[in-house]
This record gives C-alpha cells, sequence and structure tokens, in this order.
C-alpha cells in the first residue's frame, strides 16, 4: 500500500489508474481504524480494481466542546490495517491542503431538511461538515464508487442526498454495521468506554431489538415506544439523545400507514456518544 499525503500526487497517481480502465473504490474516514473500517475496505476491494481509504480529522464537522482534539490519531497502526486489508493508496492530507484559505471562509455544502433532524438536532453543524468535506475528497479522488457504513443511517441519507442533487458521478454504498459479540456496533468512539461501561453499552442495541420487535408484532404507537425506550436507557445509565421511529426515505416520523422503517438512536454513556439504527419492514 502506497501512502500519499499530497492532493497533485494522489491525482497523478490515480489519473495513470484511471487511464488504465481501472474502476476506482473509495472509502473516507478519519481514522483510529477497527474492523468496521476493515469491512469496508473489503467491501470497496470487491467492488473495483482500486481501493483508496483516506484518514483526515475534520474539524468542520466538530461543535464547541466536542472531542475534536482527543480524537486518536493513530496512523501507523492504521497504515498497517489497510495495508493487510489489501488498500491499495492511503491519502491522508495535511490541514492547510485541505482547508488551504482557512475554515472562516471555507466554501459549505449543506443538505437542507435532513441534516436538521436527529443527530442534527444535537450537533447543528455536523452534517454540514461532513458534506462539504466529502464533497471534496470525491473532487479530489474522483471515485466511480463510495463505501460508507450504515451505522450513521442519517449520514449515509445526507451523502446520497448530496450526491444526487449536485450530480456527483458516485455511486454510494452502504455497508452493514459491524458489531461486536455483545451485539454493540463498533465505533473508534467505544475507546471512551470505561470497563463498566462497555458492560452497559450493549444495552443500547438491546433496546433498539426489542423496541423494532414490538413494532413487528403489531404495536404502533411509536411516541410511546420511543418514551419507554429512552427510559430504559436512562435506568442503564445513559443520557439520552434521541431514539426515534422515521420513515426510512426522509427520516420524518413514522406514521402508522408507513412500512418502511428505520429506528435511529443516539445516547451518551460517560464521556462517549453511541449511535445505532435498525431497519424495520412491516
Amino acid at each position: 500500500m502506497q501512502t500519499i499525503h499530497s492532493i497533485t500526487e494522489l491525482q497523478a497517481v490515480l489519473g495513470n489508474e484511471r487511464a488504465a480502465n481501472k474502476r476506482i473504490a473509495f472509502v473516507p474516514t478519519m481514522g483510529n481504524l477497527h474492523e468496521g473500517h476493515i469491512q469496508l475496505i473489503h467491501q470497496a476491494n470487491r467492488n473495483a480494481d482500486i481501493t483508496v481509504a483516506s484518514i483526515f480529522v475534520n474539524p468542520l464537522q466538530f461543535g464547541e466542546n466536542e472531542d475534536l482534539d482527543a480524537y486518536p490519531r493513530t496512523l501507523q497502526s492504521d497504515q498497517e490495517k489497510l495495508s493487510a486489508a489489501d488498500c491499495d493508496y492511503l491519502f491522508a492530507p495535511k490541514m492547510e491542503d485541505m482547508y488551504p484559505n482557512g475554515q472562516v471562509i471555507q466554501t459549505l455544502v449543506e443538505v437542507p431538511g435532513i441534516s436538521q433532524l436527529h443527530c442534527g438536532i444535537s450537533r447543528p453543524i455536523h452534517f454540514r461538515g461532513v458534506a462539504t468535506v466529502v464533497c471534496k475528497l470525491f473532487g479530489i479522488v474522483r471515485p466511480d464508487v463510495a463505501i460508507f457504513g450504515e451505522k450513521d443511517f442519517q449520514q449515509l441519507m445526507v451523502i446520497r442526498r448530496m450526491t444526487e442533487d449536485l450530480f456527483l458521478p458516485v455511486e454510494i454504498q452502504g455497508a452493514p454495521i459491524a458489531r461486536a459479540e455483545s451485539g454493540l456496533a463498533l465505533s473508534s468512539r467505544n475507546g471512551y468506554l470505561s470497563e463498566q461501561e462497555m458492560e452497559i453499552a450493549p444495552t443500547l442495541n438491546r433496546t433498539i431489538r426489542e423496541t423494532v420487535a414490538q413494532v413487528i408484532s403489531g404495536n404502533h404507537d411509536y411516541s410511546q415506544l420511543e418514551e419507554s425506550a429512552q427510559q430504559q436507557l436512562e435506568e442503564a445509565g445513559f443520557k439520552r439523545d434521541y431514539f426515534n421511529i422515521c420513515r426510512r426515505h426522509d427520516l420524518q416520523p413514522a406514521q402508522p400507514e408507513d412500512k418502511e422503517l428505520v429506528l435511529v438512536a443516539a445516547a451518551y454513556l460517560g464521556k462517549a456518544r453511541l449511535i445505532d439504527n435498525m431497519v424495520i419492514d412491516l
């Protein structure tokens, strides 16, 4: 695997691959990689001739009092994991190259509506930062296909909408959530959990599955189900953020007549903010 820091060098290298009619897959990350990220690489390898991963901790998607400075930077370990997974190129750009005019006057990409829901309520600038950096990375890498994990279902929806609205020639693929044996969704932020919190954390996924089972069995009092689940999580030691049963296509609140749903949830446990989801077909 070749690690490249320069935008110009990466574009030249990928230009040669493109000239050889190679199909390019792209996996953007913020590093501190775990098995979930590696599964994205494997999916990319299956869908293209060349796989490019990026590692860039993007400041635009962090709000005040969030963990930008504390976010783990583990480049050497990440390089070893990517190489073992048969990634072809790692793009690890410098901050000044990604934001040459600074962040204050950076052109911003915003996906209205869907970005203001769920995670967007407690993290109002987050998806604007995500959409901006992903759009920039698409312009640099020019991939044929890009792979995003389904753990952050709302982020995947934002990226799909942005790509469609801006007519970007990139196929967006979702990848199934990677989980520990306990059911806990794998996340870089799981590293913030204490040993005791790691025992509590799977309660989030368990509560989601129990709620989904009630929906499938015919209970469509969604607001009651959501509040009951929130209380259950608080009793287990979580601080609530959201627990919402939504229409899958636009993430608006589900109605009894809706058939394609998704349950999206986020909750705080100690220093970690955990997210998870589960689709529901009625």
